[in-house]
This record gives C-alpha cells, sequence and structure tokens, in this order.
C-alpha cells in the first residue's frame, strides 16, 4: 500500500496536468516535400518550423507590417495639420525605413539584394561601414572571387590575394580604385577652395556614387533616387587610406561629420507623422547608429536585427532589441525580432517574402 501510495506520487509529480496551449500558439510543423515543391510554401512555413527559421517568419512578418503600414491606419490626434485630415494623404504616407550592414555583406552577393532596394526605392536611409562603400565601388572596376576559409594567409599574401572569409580579392583591385578615386578628390578639393563647398561623409558618398555611374551599383543608385547614405567611419577602410594618401599629395581636403550627425538624427526626428523601421544586418557601427538616431524620437515603431553575435560580452552588435528598449532607441511597444543567422542566408530570403512581394507599390511611389 506504501509502494502504491509512493508511485502514485511519482505519477502525479512526473505527469504533472498542463495548461492548454491550443488557440494560443502556433503548432509546429514543418514543410511536407510529398505536396512537390513549391518555394513560396516553403518560405511561409519556416514560420512554424522552430528555433531560427521560426524567428526568420517572425521578422519578415514584421518587416510585411512595416510596409503595409500607413498613417490612415492611426486614429486623428487631436493637434494633427490640415493636410494630415486629408485621406489621401494619410494612405500616401507609409513607414520610413532604416537599412544597415556591414561590410561583408557587399562584399558578398547581398549587394545585389541591396542595390534592388536602393534602386526600387524600398528603403529611406542607409548606413554602413567604410568597406560598405569602397566594396560597391571596387566590384563596378574588378570582381571578387570565391575562395574557401582555410587558405593560407601567408600563401595568399605571397600572391597579392585578400580573403574576406571564404572570399577572395586580388589586390590589383585595390590598384584600380586608387586610379579611379583619387582624380575625384582632386576634382572634390578644388571645388572646396574655390566654391567653398563643404564636405560631409554623406555627400562624399553621394558624389561617388554619381562618378561611377553603373548601374550595378547600389551607389549609384542612391544618388539617382536621392536616398542618403551615412558612413561615420569612412576613413576605417581602404576609402581612408585613399585619403591618407592624397593628403600628403594634395593637402587640405576636409570632410566635417557634424553636419552629418545633424542630417542622419535628422532623417529619426523630422520622420514624423511617418513611423520608423529598422533593419539591420551585422552589428557594429551602422546598427549603434541607426539606433541612436532613433532614440532621438523616442524610438523606432518596428526592428529586424540578422546577426550572429552574442550578448553574453556585453556588445552592442550581440544586443537583441530588449536591450535598445531600455535605452529609448526601440519603443517599448514597437514589433521586433532578432534572428541569429548569417545574413547572407536570412536577408534574400526575407527580401523575397517582403519587399519583393509589395514590389507594385514602390512601382507606383516611384512613378
Amino acid at each position: 500500500m506504501g509502494e502504491e501510495r509512493l508511485m502514485d506520487s511519482v505519477r502525479s509529480i512526473v505527469f504533472k496536468e498542463s495548461e492548454t496551449l491550443e488557440g494560443t500558439c502556433p503548432q509546429i510543423r514543418g514543410y511536407d516535400f510529398n505536396r512537390g515543391l513549391d518555394y513560396a510554401e516553403l518560405l511561409k512555413s519556416m514560420a512554424s518550423t522552430g528555433f531560427q527559421a521560426s524567428n526568420l517568419g517572425d521578422a519578415i512578418e514584421v518587416v510585411n507590417q512595416m510596409l503595409d503600414w500607413r498613417l490612415a491606419d492611426e486614429v486623428l490626434s487631436e493637434d494633427c495639420s490640415e493636410e494630415e485630415k486629408d485621406l489621401n494623404y494619410r494612405e500616401s504616407v507609409r513607414c520610413k525605413v532604416f537599412l544597415g550592414f556591414t561590410s561583408n555583406l557587399i562584399s558578398s552577393g547581398v549587394r545585389e539584394t541591396v542595390r534592388y532596394l536602393v534602386e526600387h526605392r524600398m528603403v529611406d536611409v542607409v548606413v554602413t561601414t567604410a568597406g560598405g562603400i569602397e566594396e560597391d565601388l571596387i566590384k563596378c572596376l574588378a570582381p571578387t572571387y570565391k575562395g574557401d576559409f582555410s587558405l593560407p594567409g601567408a600563401y595568399l599574401r605571397s600572391k597579392g590575394l585578400n580573403r574576406i572569409g571564404n572570399l577572395l580579392v586580388p589586390n590589383d583591385n585595390y590598384c584600380k580604385f586608387e586610379d579611379w578615386i583619387i582624380p575625384i578628390f582632386d576634382k572634390m578639393l578644388e571645388e572646396q577652395s574655390k566654391e567653398n563647398v563643404l564636405w560631409t561623409p554623406s555627400k562624399v558618398i553621394a558624389r561617388l556614387g554619381k562618378e561611377i555611374n553603373d548601374q550595378s551599383s547600389y551607389l549609384f543608385w542612391a544618388y539617382k533616387n536621392n536616398i542618403p547614405v551615412f558612413c561615420p567611419g569612412l576613413t576605417d577602410g581602404s576609402l581612408g587610406d585613399m585619403l591618407y594618401f592624397h593628403s600628403f599629395r594634395k593637402p587640405g581636403l576636409v570632410i566635417d561629420i557634424v553636419q552629418d550627425i545633424r542630417a542622419m538624427n535628422g532623417e529619426a526626428v523630422h520622420a514624423s507623422p511617418r513611423k520608423t523601421g529598422m533593419i539591420i544586418l551585422g552589428g557594429g557601427m551602422p546598427k549603434h547608429h541607426i539606433c541612436n538616431a532613433n532614440m532621438m524620437r523616442n524610438g523606432a515603431d518596428y526592428a529586424v536585427f540578422i546577426n550572429t553575435a552574442q550578448e553574453f560580452d556585453g556588445s552592442d552588435s550581440g544586443a537583441r532589441p530588449d536591450e535598445a528598449v531600455s535605452w529609448g532607441k526601440i519603443r517599448g511597444s514597437a514589433k521586433t525580432i532578432k534572428v541569429h543567422c548569417d545574413a547572407t542566408i536570412a536577408f534574400p530570403l526575407l527580401v523575397a517574402e517582403t519587399f519583393s512581394k509589395n514590389a507594385n507599390k514602390y512601382t507606383k511611389i516611384a512613378a
């Protein structure tokens, strides 16, 4: 009898009655290949697959909410302007999208995805690193090649080949870059001296986009579509090397970062009555620069982070969206998600299920 009571107690512990999740949580279910291959359905199934596949599915949902939002969805405020009361105007006001990415993504084939978004005016503000600028321009002059992560550094150095992960960039590419960009710096210095042009990183970037005049370049399309590209660390890369060499050859070129921080923060501060959304690939400076600008407006309304960085070391790169909420960089009511994944995998899939599916809306806006 005592043994029986003991076993009843054990059973009650092991088989503890559970609260029902029916109707409150989606069921986990993967794609059924017995139904044939349907890529749209395969991507849709990510949301119910679990782990980072589900996070990618959630990111797709957040971005689609970002793209679907219109001012007409909001209740009229008492102090709104006469223009804001006009329904046609309210239907035309959409979310302001900030896109940030690190240089390695432009070194990779994600460059073409970024170019697509900028070409079709699907994003409003871009922030990247110096490498995210120069790699786009250099690819217009010479290609990057697929190599291997395990290629020995000393061997590659002896061959004049630079490795970015499993990508290879011949040193000759940078020689071509120097030949192309130094004469442009000469012109910029002349315009500064004769016309009192005040150069900022974003103005320099726009000028380079104009000068490259190549439709494969996202910077060309940013210039053509008047989409600002910010890079507060413009000197941290080959661009900085070129500015360094130019400063000895023809000293005097000045690039003012203060005007750009006003412009960047202004993109967020003056976004109202629009909502703002952040899509940030990787971490570092682009991530913080976009988040910090949105702090000036009491936080972004949507945020999608895609990176592989971890938060245990306190890095901003690895921080989840909720940490940004504590700083006021993302609103407490915001729709947010972080996808722990290589952006070269996740981002093209996300674009396929969001921006690309909404492409007809952007055609109307551009027209």
